[in-house]
């Protein structure tokens, strides 16, 4: 099983990166964590079939996790998709793709797609079955607007990986990663405090709690791509792949 990061960057392109999308793929499973406002590019640069990705899991609903929706909707539709396509994530995302979708492409929300689109909430700390790949949400801290917020612990195929998504430190993220093959981590800053997000200081501080069995650390701030040379720690990159 492996995974690209099709795009690791934050909110606000820092070091010209994409938006968060991670595409998982294995023997039996295809799948997208979080689809950023510019995802679909970064998905074809990267030479990524969409047709074969099965579902797709956002944490929340901040444009640059969740904004890429309607555009790799709409060129499903476009290129005339058959295969079913799942959506998960926080409660309320039916009524909020809805919403993105009318924003950006007017009436699209209510044009029958080729293909059959199911859209499932999911709630905290209950574990959910997609085919082989099962996830466990848990409620993590980001502010007020564009929630509810989880980070997934995601198993599939004999591996687990968890993603931290965007947050402050919260005990929550203990259960979610603790072991994991893969835990995906944000590290926005370095060590200086900033609302609602988490610091590599902070992280580095719970890593002996959560003993993941690799960290690569993700969603960085112009801060922390400054230090990349410097940190004992692995970091993302648009285009890494990680082999589980």
């Amino acid at each position: 099983m492996q995974v690209r990061f099709v795009g690791c960057g934050d909110a606000f392109g820092s070091g010209g990166r994409y938006n968060t999308c991670f595409h998982v793929t294995g023997e039996k499973v295809n799948f997208l964590i979080d689809c950023g406002a510019s995802s679909l590019p970064a998905l074809k640069r990267l030479g990524i079939d969409r047709d074969r990705i099965d579902l797709i899991l956002i944490t929340h609903f901040h444009g640059d996790h969740f904004a890429g929706l309607p555009f790799l909707l709409l060129d499903a539709q476009f290129t005339r998709r058959t295969r079913p396509l799942v959506i998960a994530g926080p409660e309320g995302i039916e009524t909020r793709l809805a919403q993105v979708m009318e924003v950006l492409f007017e009436n699209s929300s209510r044009t029958k797609q080729r293909f059959d689109l199911s859209v499932v909430a999911l709630k905290p700390e209950q574990t959910q079955d997609f085919g082989t790949i099962k996830v466990t949400p848990y409620p993590v801290v980001h502010g007020e607007s564009g929630g509810p917020f989880l980070a997934y612990r995601v198993e599939a195929e004999g591996r687990v990986i968890a993603y931290s998504a965007d947050t402050e430190w919260t005990e929550t993220l203990v259960p979610a990663a603790r072991g994991a093959d893969l835990f995906i981590a944000e590290a926005y800053t370095y060590d200086r405090p900033v609302k609602n997000h988490l610091s590599l200081a902070t992280l580095a501080a719970h890593l002996d709690e959560i003993k993941p069995k690799r960290l690569v650390l993700t969603h960085m701030s112009d801060d922390m791509l400054g230090r990349l040379d410097t940190l004992a720690y692995t970091t993302a990159s648009d285009g890494m792949i990680v082999e589980l």
